[in-house]
């Protein structure tokens, strides 16, 4: 290989002294020529891996060989499949096992030609390069030489065009030292196509050794043919080396940079899940004293407010009952009184519920249950007043002032009152009954009359007001046991429920701080595994890269020793 114009495929034909490979200066090698053994001369161009054009040519018919790379070269400029061409002869050197591939000139990167030449190396077991003497050796060819060896080891430089320059000699010493200076172990070896192929149409040795080609042919025997399994071997050492140093640089990247911790965000998480579970765990004692405390509270308040209310109305009562008839009035007044005890209960349930509800709510705002905990009871445990509890109003045994009684308490009193004013006249001389006794009698009775009927009026008034007190006693002991089990029915029911989100939301967070445990564990198992794969796996490629290493160190060995 190497760049166009430096003689590749004539040193091929004078390698050969055979004109296989098409030459000129208008002649540019486009696919690579691969020459192998044959026992008659054959050309084939091979397009899309199948042979197209040619076939086996008669010895006595030199045609097809010599035109092959020709035709091929032309047919690449307007077809894209076009492979290789395939040439066989019956050659010494060949039949030893040597297979020679002239390939295309390397040149731009973006150029088919260099795609081809690059493609042929890849598969090559040794690289010839060709330079000629008409200038040093090119940084371009430099380069391609370092890169050339790291693939394929058994790399040589052949010197062309000695015959073209005087002064080859000096050219030949600076491309030594340049090849030395970047570490390329490649024999340069000058060589003159065109005396060659003079010498052999001559017969002429001594031009033959001048030539240069029987030191080249002395050296692909010496460096290829004497041991060809070295050479496999050097070249699938190289082509493993440069694969495990893919390889091997991302592991050792991985390596060098270390275990990677656990994810912060996955370790924030289960912190704060953690600290959840500590704060439903304290947040339950406080939101239990509060509730404790703001029941307490209610059920005092709650007793005030009823003793309050029934206390309003037995004031009421007397108010009323200072001047109004229990005969008269009483109906009305156990109406009344129904109406109001109803109305006490009712607000007082009312009450008793919105305590409950701002308490739940308050618990809620301050805890950290907050709007999970919901209706924590039915407000139908006192949505309706029972009647049990008003009940009815028993009605006093209210003594009337009959009109009998008042003729006796009359006529008691007119007794009484004409005796005493007969008794006083008497003195004056007058009879015992007299205008004025019986006036005085007469005013006696009525003045008798009246009173006793104020006080029946009072004995009225006060048993009402003591039967009022009594059925309002009655109602506070009876609905205030009531609201105090409500209260304590209520106070369980919202206890609970409290309880029961509280233990759900800590079994939630608890189980998801387990979740993010169990997912940190995994992670760091997988990390630690993943570390210990890597560790193995760069151990087990730096044992192998050791290997090829000594495979590639004794090519050099046993050039030294040859």
């Amino acid at each position: 290989m190497g760049t166009p114009g430096q003689g590749k495929s004539q040193l091929v034909n004078a390698l050969l002294n055979a004109p296989v490979c098409a030459v000129g200066d208008d002649r540019t090698t486009a696919v690579p020529a691969v020459v192998r053994h044959a026992e008659r001369p054959t050309a084939t161009v091979v397009t899309d891996e199948r042979p197209a054009i040619g076939a086996a040519a008669d010895p006595a018919d030199a045609g097809p060989v010599e035109t092959a790379t020709a035709r091929a070269n032309k047919l690449a400029l307007v077809r894209d499949d076009v492979l290789r061409t395939e040439i066989g002869l019956p050659r010494t050197l060949l039949g030893q096992g040597l297979v020679l591939v002239d390939s295309p000139g390397i040149g731009d990167p973006g150029c088919p030609r260099t795609a081809r030449a690059m493609a042929v190396l890849a598969e090559a077991d040794a690289v010839l390069l060709v330079s000629d003497a008409t200038g040093e050796l090119s940084a371009l060819e430099i380069d391609l030489l370092a890169q050339v060896s790291r693939l394929c080891p058994t790399v040589l430089v052949a010197l062309t065009k000695i015959d073209m320059v005087p002064a080859w000699r000096r050219v030949a010493e600076v491309d030594r030292r340049l090849l030395a200076e970047a570490g390329i172990a490649a024999p340069l070896l000058p060589v003159s196509s065109v005396l060659r192929l003079a010498a052999a149409k001559a017969g002429d040795k001594r031009l033959n050794a001048e030539s240069g080609f029987a030191e080249l042919i002395d050296c692909l025997r010496r460096e290829i043919l004497a041991d060809p399994s070295r050479v496999v071997a050097a070249v699938a050492a190289a082509t493993s080396g440069l694969a495990l140093d893919q390889l091997i640089v991302p592991l050792r990247a991985e390596f060098d940079a270390g275990q990677p911790g656990a994810d912060p965000a996955a370790t924030a998480a289960w912190h704060a899940a953690g600290r959840r579970v500590e704060e439903l765990g304290r947040a339950a004692a406080r939101w239990q004293t509060l509730l404790a405390d703001d029941v307490a509270d209610l059920m005092a308040d709650m007793d005030h407010d009823l003793r309050d209310r029934t206390r309003r109305i037995l004031r009421e009562v007397d108010d009323y009952f200072e001047v109004a008839d229990p005969a008269k009035v009483w109906p009305e007044f156990e109406e009344w009184m129904r109406e109001n005890l109803t109305a006490v209960a009712e607000v007082h349930s009312d009450w008793l519920l919105e305590r409950f509800e701002w308490t739940a709510a308050r618990i809620a705002r301050h805890s950290p249950l907050g709007a999970a905990s919901g209706s924590a009871w039915s407000s139908d445990l006192l949505r309706e007043v029972s009647e049990n509890h008003v009940g009815t109003l028993r009605t006093p045994n209210i003594e009337k002032f009959s009109t009998p009684q008042k003729l006796f308490v009359g006529l008691r009193g007119s007794y009484s009152g004409l005796l005493m004013s007969g008794l006083a006249t008497s003195l004056a001389g007058l009879p015992l009954i007299n205008p004025f006794s019986v006036g005085a009698g007469v005013a006696f009775g009525a003045r008798s009359v009246f009173e006793e009927r104020g006080a029946r009026l009072k004995r009225r008034q006060a048993i009402a007001k003591t039967t009022a007190q009594r059925h309002v006693d009655d109602f506070f002991l009876s609905y205030g046991k009531e609201t105090k089990d409500a209260t304590r029915v209520i106070h369980r029911a919202l206890r609970d429920r409290f309880a029961a989100v509280a233990q759900q939301l800590r079994g939630e967070a608890t189980q998801s701080a387990r979740a993010i445990k169990l997912d940190l564990d995994t992670e760091a198992a997988r990390r630690a595994s993943r570390a210990a794969e890597v560790r193995r796996g760069l151990e087990q490629l730096l044992a192998l890269r050791r290997r090829v290493e000594a495979i590639r160190a004794q090519r050099p060995a046993r050039a030294l020793s040859a």
